[in-house]
């Protein structure tokens, strides 16, 4: 199809089907003969090159023949530029037509490149070698392009017709593609033809097998799209190695793209890649480029954009990093091991540090009560705790294969970023606690849980209750349950106050029925032991006997773990179910750099016991903590201070029993203000 016959077809016709009615501004007289062509029975055109004066008048009473219905369209032809400005569109007599229909150009896709480049879609890169030498070549130069050759062997043996499907087939052909080249030759002469024509590859081997060309197509496409995003001058040393011209970049660069983004072809992509980028020594002569660009055509690349999101990172250049995080979340560099690891870093530091920055400023809003910052935690601020974990979980999964330190710096910035935000939270609470004491008046305390949420439901007949004793689950591990949970069942999530101090064996006393009048601690020789009445319940035996006493033989406890793993079921007669989970807590004491991984794998067997308690036919899972944790991974030399004079009893670094005086460091308060019954002051 010639040019003209692709303009008449798709560009008039087209819009005229659409609109009835429009003008062509062509001030170069490029279009005329193609509009005069446009006459029919049924449309009619009006040229006014002439005269203004007579062409008005044409195009008046065609436009009221139109109205009659006595045509069916009006092409205006105006041999000037389109007005653009409304005072040009009043002083042009034939804006009215354009308003009542269509205008010709009306936009960057109508500027004469790119419909050559659209009628000419096998030929892009000659089309702009045209255009270069001359920015306005005839009709009959564009018609020439291509010089009517078909490529006959090429699209019978490959099955494909346009020339950038051809090229696509050259560098990953399908099993019935390659079998179709490895049986003949005379494709070969017809591929050197196209591949100097359409993207300037003039081919070096004199091989005539697929695999020959195939390797130095390859090499050439890809070294092509390396060079054309490639902000400086190419190194020396990679002067000589075969390139394409400018004209030919968006070409190559579609045919990158359909190679990365193609999940059937991206295996064969890597490969090519790792073994082009070896081949040249692309990572030794451009070791000194800080900018390679915008693309990761190469591995090596992918590294440097991770420096350059680390540096933005640091300089606090949140939109540079997110550009960064978004353009290279779906390369198919990321993906591949400690590149995943790494990226994946980033984002999660990323991520936190900007939630940190936003809650930083939305805390002077919840200060002035300790009830209001309880809220604010429970409403919003422990999304900080999940993402703060979550980073620490990325740090876990990378940290090992980290052998030089490169993702130190981003580790100790997200880090810092935030404990100082939580320094700033713990401040205010300490500040509060000591005016309001604990636990805070008129909220659910831990020590209440067992009588107000699984007690009552036993005293319905027939009711069955599980009770998950889970160690260390803290708030934001109960939301993100809760979420996991919802398509399950109804679920509700209620913040508790753990019991004071907040240690295990104190904790997991507070769940037991009674806790919130009964428990106490009683000094012995060793620190204290907890008291629940007169009954020791410092471990787990002394604990479940006390439920064993009151329920009898409707009561039944284990593991949990040992549940999900089918170790023992649930017995027939049994209303309460205590199962009960350390793995959290153990962790955190005894391998705190897997821990968060450990987390995720606790929360999935909860999610499995509390499928298994639904198929045995229990009614309600109530699941509760003990305490809660502080990941204190920002904490360095000099963060601990000296213990006080007096007599006290040291429990976790972080609480004292007993009597003596406060200091600087500390803050002293009544055991009866803190919620403790016992021995201690």
């Amino acid at each position: 199809m010639s040019f003209a016959e692709f303009f008449k077809s798709s560009v008039l016709e087209t819009r005229l089907n659409n609109s009835q009615v429009m003008v062509v501004y062509d001030p170069e007289q490029r279009y005329r003969d193609a509009c005069l062509e446009m006459v029919t029975d049924k449309r009619v055109v009006v040229d006014s090159s002439d005269s203004s004066i007579t062409s008005r008048a044409e195009a008046i009473a065609a436009l009221g023949k139109l109205g009659d219905h006595k045509i069916e369209q009006l092409l205006v032809y105006v041999p000037a530029a389109k007005p653009l400005e409304d005072d040009d569109k009043q002083k042009d007599p034939f804006a009215l037509y354009g308003a009542c229909g269509d205008v010709f150009p009306s936009g960057d896709g109508d500027n004469y490149l790119s419909l050559c480049l659209k009628a000419k879609p096998d030929h892009a890169t000659q089309v702009r070698v045209v255009f270069d030498q001359s920015p306005n070549p005839s009709f009959a130069v564009i018609d020439a392009i291509g010089g009517g050759l078909s490529w006959a062997n090429l699209r019978a043996l490959l099955k494909v017709v346009s020339t950038r499907d051809i090229l696509f087939a050259l560098l990953v052909p399908s099993y019935l593609q390659e079998a179709a080249l490895k049986e003949s030759d005379a494709w070969v002469s017809e591929a050197k033809v196209l591949l100097q024509s359409s993207i300037g590859l003039g081919l070096k081997t004199r091989g005539k097998t697929w695999s020959a060309i195939g390797d130095e197509l390859w090499r050439f496409v890809l070294f092509s799209e390396f060079v054309f995003d490639l902000p400086e001058e190419l190194p020396s040393g990679l002067l000589d190695v075969p390139r394409a011209d400018k004209a030919a970049q968006p070409l190559i660069e579609d045919m990158c793209e359909r190679l990365r983004s193609d999940l059937r072809t991206q295996n064969a992509y890597i490969e090519r890649a790792e073994d082009i980028e070896a081949e040249l020594d692309l990572t030794s002569i451009c070791g000194d480029i800080a900018d390679l660009g915008e693309r990761d055509t190469f591995p090596f690349e992918e590294r440097t954009f991770l420096q350059r999101a680390m540096k933005a990172l640091a300089r606090d250049d949140a939109d540079r990093v997110k550009a960064i995080l978004a353009r290279h979340a779906q390369s198919v560099w990321t993906g591949k091991g400690e590149s995943q690891a790494q990226w994946d870093l980033i984002r999660s530091a990323f991520v936190l540090m900007e939630c940190c920055q936003d809650n930083e400023r939305l805390l002077s809003d919840h200060t002035r009560s300790m009830d209001s910052l309880i809220d604010f935690y429970v409403s919003q601020l422990r999304e900080i705790d999940r993402l703060h974990r979550e980073f620490e979980q990325a740090v876990s999964d990378y940290d090992w294969q980290d052998t030089e330190g490169i993702m130190q710096p981003v580790q100790q910035q997200a880090r810092k970023q935030y404990g100082k935000l939580i320094e700033k939270v713990q401040l205010l609470f300490t500040k509060h606690l000591q005016q309001t004491g604990w636990p805070v008046v008129g909220r659910l305390a831990n020590s209440d849980v067992f009588d107000k949420l699984v007690a009552p439901k036993l005293q319905q007949n027939g009711v069955k209750v599980a009770f998950l004793m889970v160690d260390a689950l803290r708030y934001e591990l109960g939301a993100s349950l809760k979420q996991q949970l919802c398509e399950d069942g109804k679920v509700e999530l209620k913040p508790a106050l753990s019991q004071l101090p907040s240690i295990t064996p104190v904790g997991m006393a507070s769940l037991l029925p009674g806790a919130g009048t009964e428990l106490r601690l009683v000094k012995n020789d060793s620190g204290y032991t907890p008291y629940l009445g007169d009954q020791p319940v410092s471990n787990v035996g002394q604990r479940m006997e006390i439920l064993r006493k009151r329920y009898g033989q409707r009561f039944q406890e284990g593991r949990l773990e040992e549940f999900v793993r089918h170790r023992f079921e649930a017995e027939d007669d049994v209303e309460l179910l205590v199962l009960r989970s350390v793995e959290i807590d153990s962790h955190f004491e005894n391998h705190p750099d897997t821990a968060p991984t450990e987390i995720i794998n606790a929360l999935k067997r909860i999610r499995v016991a509390v499928h298994k308690l639904k198929d045995a036919g229990f009614n309600e899972v109530v699941i509760a903590t003990d305490h809660g944790f502080f990941m204190n991974t920002h904490a360095g030399a000099g963060d601990t201070c000296s213990k006080l004079p007096g007599d006290w009893l040291n429990e976790h670094q972080r609480c004292l029993l007993g009597e003596g005086s406060s200091d600087s460091h500390h803050y002293l308060l009544s055991a009866e203000k803190a919620g403790i019954r016992g021995d201690f002051a």
